[in-house]
């Protein structure tokens, strides 16, 4: 089952509400999740009612190999940028793996 962290929409007509859940690729937008980890307000004025987001769980999920949507991973980044930091890290760790590998696959072919 392939995971994402997305944000997920309530509220009523024009006062939109936002929550921070893992859901699976294949769910709609508003559908079923496996765990909430955090809400957005738009209309709250001050950024500590308006917005929070539990960095230790979702730190938990990307280790898990769960995807995060942009804006998503623009909200997380205003809370705990090290978790989003960490995990930038990690997707360039592991492209430049893959890089040397194919790399060497190819000195191997060519020799």
């Amino acid at each position: 089952m392939a995971l994402k962290i997305r944000m997920r929409m309530h509220g009523r007509n024009n006062r939109p509400f936002f929550r921070l859940v893992v859901s699976d690729v294949r769910s709609p937008r508003d559908g079923k999740y496996v765990e909430a980890l955090g809400w957005y307000n738009p209309f709250e004025t001050e950024l500590d009612k308006a917005l929070f987001i539990d960095s230790a769980r979702v730190a938990h999920w990307l280790g898990q190999g769960a995807e995060i949507s942009d804006c998503a991973k623009n909200m997380l980044a205003k809370v705990a940028p090290e978790v989003v930091k960490a995990h930038t890290q990690k997707i360039v760790a592991h492209r430049a793996k893959v890089s040397a590998k194919r790399k060497a696959a190819r000195r191997k072919a060519a020799a």
